[in-house]
């Protein structure tokens, strides 16, 4: 008979529980300098809970809003220069942001980081990144997971997803029902590429051999850094106008870029007409644009190209939200309106004159 085999465990199948007990042990601080006034319990649970007893005070019917994304093949960028401490930020922004827009404040995130080969001070670096976006964004890092899954995942490799939630009261959701022809279009400013997009941004990079470590003419940092800095945090921006002024729509330019976006909360009967001349052009836009040959309409429905956030409100409405943002140190420009058209997004000036 065949000696039958003994002593096999689960490290050996390639999965460390011990690695995973010492990675908690170094993410605990940073997870707690998250909690917020609602937040129950503690780390490690089963599930994280939330109370809200102030919100069932404080609004007349509280509706919940949650959102969930990844951060996409910006991961590779990420893995390739061994920079791990700003994709936490990619992560929590792409779902917060979007939360923001149904005029949601975040109350909470939970993360979900899948590798190969679990390196806790590498997670912990991570979660760092994600813990510092939820304390500028005002929300709980509620709880999370880290999968360790041996076979699965190339060695180094990594990925990133989360999902926020935020409260409205039902009166105060911002829907874009009320947008009409006249309405001012404000536009936040991005802070580069964001998260969206870079499956063209590495295509572009290797069909034209360029080098990340390299700092290209009108760029202040090498490539790679100017293409890895994170996704901007919209809610502390935003969130002062939301409390003073009647916003009708917001838009998050994220995938699908200008034309795929803003139509998501237009009316029938209407279009946006933006002014791509009315805000600074970051150098990199332009830059991919010409390395990779791509059409101005295409950077547009791709990319932010430097807006990352729309506030649409009535003509009386955007001198109040100009005078709050500049209050709060915030750029902002009045970058279309509003007119009759057939729901469509209608992009001039910008790229178009490159």
């Amino acid at each position: 008979m065949t000696e039958k085999k003994k002593g096999l465990t689960y490290a050996e199948a390639g999965v460390d529980i011990d690695a995973g007990e010492r990675e908690v042990e170094l993410i605990k601080d940073s997870v707690k300098a998250t909690y917020t006034a609602g937040v129950l319990g503690d780390l490690g649970g089963f599930g994280g809970l939330y109370t809200l007893k102030a919100e069932k005070e404080a609004m007349e019917e509280p509706v919940l809003v949650s959102g969930t994304d990844g951060v996409g093949t910006k991961l590779r960028l990420a893995i390739d220069m061994g920079i791990h401490d700003t994709i936490g930020q990619d992560c929590v922004a792409m779902s917060v942001n979007d939360v923001l827009v149904q005029g949601a404040r975040p109350l909470f995130f939970l993360d979900y980081i899948a590798t190969g080969k679990l390196t806790p001070e590498l997670m912990a670096e991570i979660v760092k990144g994600v813990a510092n976006a939820c304390i500028e964004s005002g929300c709980a890092l509620l709880g999370g997971e880290t999968a360790e899954m041996a076979g699965f995942y190339a060695a180094g490799d990594y990925d990133v997803a989360g999902f926020a939630v935020g409260v409205v009261d039902r009166k105060d959701l911002i829907t874009g029902e009320t947008i009409c022809p006249g309405d001012v279009i404000l536009g936040l400013p991005s802070s580069g590429v964001h998260s969206n997009g870079y499956s063209l941004v590495r295509r572009i990079i290797s069909d034209n051999g360029l080098d990340l470590a390299k700092t290209y003419e009108g760029m202040d940092r090498p490539l790679g850094e100017v293409l890895l800095t994170p996704t901007r945090l919209y809610p502390k921006a935003v969130l002062p106008v939301m409390e003073a002024v009647k916003l009708k729509g917001l838009v998050h330019i994220t995938g699908g870029g200008f034309y795929d976006n803003i139509p998501r909360v237009l009316p029938e009967g209407t279009r946006a007409v933006i002014d791509a001349d009315t805000w600074p052009l970051l150098p990199v836009f332009p830059f991919l644009m010409k390395e990779g040959g791509v059409e101005a309409r295409e950077m547009y429905r791709t990319f932010n190209c430097g807006i990352g956030m729309l506030l649409i409100t009535a003509p009386e409405d955007a001198a109040k939200a100009k005078e709050i943002l500049a209050q709060h140190g915030e750029a902002v420009y009045e970058i279309g309106r509003i007119e009759e058209g057939p729901h469509d997004v209608v992009v001039t000036g910008g790229l178009f004159h490159e």
